[in-house]
């Protein structure tokens, strides 16, 4: 009998399913050896050796197990991730289960296929040290500055706080991006669009100012405007220059890890977390109905846009049989991954397009379709023809004013017959526009003026989806990290969500600024990509990583002295509005051990203190009531907060304020609080009647590994990650 070990019991029967007798295929379930929970686990006399242990019963309970079946077996098998993760994985099986170093017992696929798994069982390798170095490194290094900064955090602005070398440096870019906006002063602007019409020719069109005297112009006050309004008015219109081509698009390249998360949060409205919970579950394969457990995508992690010969085949005969000939291009398209990609990996793409979304929807969950259909359509996309447009671009003068039209039609749709590109109404109205076919020297008729004066915007907050891909840009961390990255933001309440627009909280800014002015190099974005890259060289050019690690650590010492002997940060409370019904001074929230509740703000001399839960004076909103136009009130009810109209007993409108907690494991659309009539608390779907998902346990939006049902966040155990299947006994260990 041989041995495979993979790192989860789905991927387990997956591969097995493929290898058949004279196999067995069991599972590690991820790490089985990690860093000790409440020491730094690090031996500084030794050049940083991590201290690795079985930290949890159920380690133990696999070792002993994995030992066993290493006993009965005449060849073993690594199997685990292809990355440096997988790699250490692999590494400290080896170690635990007494193999041979320097036998060849190490396998990798970039897809869980049966020609994938063959050919690597064919092609066994040894453990490759230095992905396993490069991963040590990181582990040392994050648990260096996590256990070393973390309780200065504690100890000089409040409890349960962390720093990282990421999460701090995404942090930063949130806040610098909120305090640009604080910071931003607006100027004025006036917009002038002529519509014009050509006699005997149709349709009319829109052409806006530009220019004056010949040089781009930007009117600037209304002054300005009306001087301009004045000629255009009275003037005559005449085409200068027509500007007519033939233009093209291209698609773009299939997914990497970043990107997938990007238009999973823009297309899909997942959670990068949820984004990479589903792709995983469709890169280590699940029972779909009448198919048997089935992996749907090559490997999930990856920073390249590279894919096989035998994939860009496959995809343009799927092409030329469901599009036509006219829609594939002469040759295959070829894209160049970035600079700085380690291009380990191809890039995340479908492994049989026979599979089509369409014919798994009705036999898996909705995301699971979602994505892979995005997966499925982008990857097909890529290996398709470009899109051809005839454009025009048309100048006009009136007196001493130029403007200008462009317009831009589809002839050819190519590639966006299969991935399609979401377009803004403003493009619609602009570069879509339809235009009359024009000669220099035709007059022009003006059927109307149109001015608005307007406003320079300040930069837009981040959302999930472009904080990722600055990340990716400025080399934050790896693409891989960027789900977790964003979780642990949440969770230490550094950001909120404002829609989907990402807002630094007050604490996060201040947590920011301290680490800033003692730990500058951990927020300095420049210095994080730097020290990416020399991770990066441990595993490329062989460097001994314990030097890199003392090169970063032993200055940090040298500030967390300066930082301990510095002032404790007093927390700035944030106001409410009720006032303290003892002294009549105004009520403030603060965050105490048990959460937050209300203090009077006349401490020491009145220390009053009461339960947030309290009847509280409504706060007014900015929402207006859509029966009557007033503003909406927040107030505090039996059952939580809710917005009631101002204009009461006129108008008795209400509804209520939901707390999304999570996306619907099954369906995708959000999950909120909800409060029953007896009051007790539960979690259900926002699609309901549609669907009917209900939680008594907060969800986390995600699936057993183990048996596909849903993980909550158990009571009473802070936080920790628990199968809602009460017969499955899987455990994430995650805190929430």
């Amino acid at each position: 009998m041989k041995l495979v070990i993979v790192e989860s019991p789905a991927k387990a029967k997956t591969i097995g399913k493929y290898l058949g007798e004279g196999y067995k295929v069991d599972a590690s379930r991820g790490h089985i050896w990690d860093l000790p929970e409440k020491t730094m686990g690090v031996d500084f006399k030794n050049n940083y050796k991590p201290e690795l242990e079985a930290r949890k019963p159920e380690q133990k309970e696999t070792i002993a197990r994995l030992r066993q079946e290493v006993a009965k077996a005449e060849q073993v098998y690594l199997a685990t991730d292809p990355d440096r993760e997988g790699e250490a994985i692999s590494y400290h099986l080896q170690c635990a289960l007494n193999l041979d170093p320097n036998e060849k017992n190490r396998i990798m696929f970039n897809e869980i296929s049966k020609k994938a798994v063959n050919t690597a069982i064919q092609n066994p390798k040894y453990i490759n040290k230095g992905l396993v170095d490069a991963q040590q490194a990181r582990r040392v290094l994050d648990r260096l500055v996590g256990y070393t900064l973390s309780p200065v955090l504690c100890k000089k602005i409040r409890n349960k706080l962390s720093a990282g070398r990421g999460q701090s440096a995404a942090l930063r870019l949130i806040v610098d991006r909120e305090k640009e906006i604080q910071s931003f002063k607006p100027e004025e602007y006036w917009t002038v669009a002529a519509t014009l019409d050509k006699p005997n020719a149709n349709p009319s069109f829109t052409a806006n100012l530009t220019e004056k005297d010949g040089k781009k112009y930007k009117i600037q006050n209304k002054e300005q405007c009306e001087d301009a309004l004045s000629v255009l008015n009275n003037g005559e219109f005449t085409v200068t220059n027509v500007k007519k081509a033939v233009t093209q698009s291209k698609p773009l390249p299939p997914f990497t890890t970043s990107t997938m998360q990007q238009d999973a949060v823009n297309k899909l409205k997942m959670t990068s977390a949820v984004a990479m919970s589903v792709a995983q579950q469709l890169y280590e394969g699940f029972d779909i109905a009448g198919m048997g457990h089935v992996a749907l995508v090559t490997y999930i992690r990856t920073d390249s846009v590279r894919v096989s010969t035998d994939a860009v085949a496959s995809a343009r005969e799927t092409i030329a049989f469901k599009y036509g000939q006219e829609y594939l291009p002469e040759k295959p398209n070829f894209y160049a991954s970035k600079k700085q990609a380690q291009d380990a990996h191809e890039a995340i793409r479908p492994i049989n397009l026979d599979i089509t979304p369409e014919s798994i929807k009705d036999k898996v969950q909705r995301n699971q379709y979602l994505l892979y259909k995005l997966i499925y359509q982008r990857f097909l996309a890529s290996q398709a023809a470009n899109a051809t447009y005839n454009s025009v671009n048309v100048n006009v003068s009136c007196g001493e004013y130029g403007l200008t039209a462009t317009g831009k039609t589809l002839i050819f749709e190519g590639y966006l017959a299969i991935y399609g590109e979401t377009k803004s109404k403003e493009n619609e109205e602009g570069e879509n526009a339809v235009i009359p076919p024009l000669e220099v020297g035709d007059k022009l008729e003006l059927i109307k003026l149109k001015h608005e004066q307007k406003f320079t915007k300040p930069p837009a907050r981040f959302t999930e989806a472009s904080i990722i891909k600055t990340m990716e840009e400025k080399g934050i961390g790896r693409p891989s990290t960027y789900a977790a990255t964003m979780q642990t933001l949440y969770k230490r309440e550094y950001i909120t969500k404002d829609g989907k627009a990402l807002a630094p909280s007050t604490l996060g800014i201040q947590v920011t600024d301290y680490l800033q002015q003692y730990f500058g190099k951990i927020v300095d974005v420049q210095f994080t990509a730097e020290m990416e890259d020399k991770l990066d060289a441990i595993e490329d050019n062989g460097e001994q990583w314990y030097k890199i690690v003392d090169e970063f650590y032993q200055p940090m010492l040298d500030e967390v002295k300066v930082a301990m002997h510095g002032e404790k940060i007093v927390l700035q409370d944030e106001v409410s509005d009720e006032i303290c019904e003892k002294c009549g001074s105004p009520m403030v929230i603060r965050t105490g051990r048990y959460g937050k509740y209300l203090a009077c703000s006349n401490y020491p001399n009145c220390s009053n203190m009461k339960s947030l839960k309290e009847k509280a004076p409504p706060k007014e909103t900015d929402i207006e009531c859509e029966i009557c136009g007033a503003k909406m009130l927040e107030r505090q009810g039996r059952y939580g907060k809710y917005l009631a109209c101002s204009n009461y007993p006129n108008c008795k409108n209400t509804k209520p304020i939901t707390e999304v907690v999570a996306q619907c494991p099954k369906c995708g659309k959000d999950v909120i609080k909800r409060i029953s009539k007896k009051g007790t608390v539960f979690y259900g779907c926002t699609g309901y009647p549609d669907c009917d998902f209900v939680s008594w346990d907060v969800p986390t939006g995600k699936l057993c590994p183990t048996c596909g049902s849903h993980l909550v966040y158990k009571k009473g155990s802070d936080g920790v990650v628990r199968c809602s299947n009460k017969e499955c006994n899987y455990d994430g260990g995650e805190s929430k």
